[in-house]
């Protein structure tokens, strides 16, 4: 079940006149929710494809190591590393 939750923003000045540019008649989107929305999803995207890019690059460094180099790890130890 998707979870709906309202939040208010404040904007002023530089910014609100830029969501005013972008929403209704002269803009891109019907109203400043759907403008948001869209905003959310795209930095959601970005965000991925950067921790995606991020898990190529070290597969690739691990792919590319000398087999003697390996270490066995625990689970543990790759939690912990990763919370470095």
């Amino acid at each position: 079940m998707t979870r709906t939750t309202t939040m208010t923003v404040r904007l002023g000045g530089a910014l609100s006149e830029f969501v005013a540019a972008n929403v209704g008649e002269a803009g891109s989107y019907e109203n400043v929710s759907e403008y948001i929305r869209d905003l959310i999803r795209r930095d959601k995207e970005r965000a991925e494809q950067l921790a995606f890019v991020r898990l190529k690059a070290e597969l690739a460094q691990a792919f590319a190591a000398p087999e003697a180099s390996y270490a066995p790890l625990t689970a543990a130890d790759v939690i912990a590393r990763n919370q470095r």
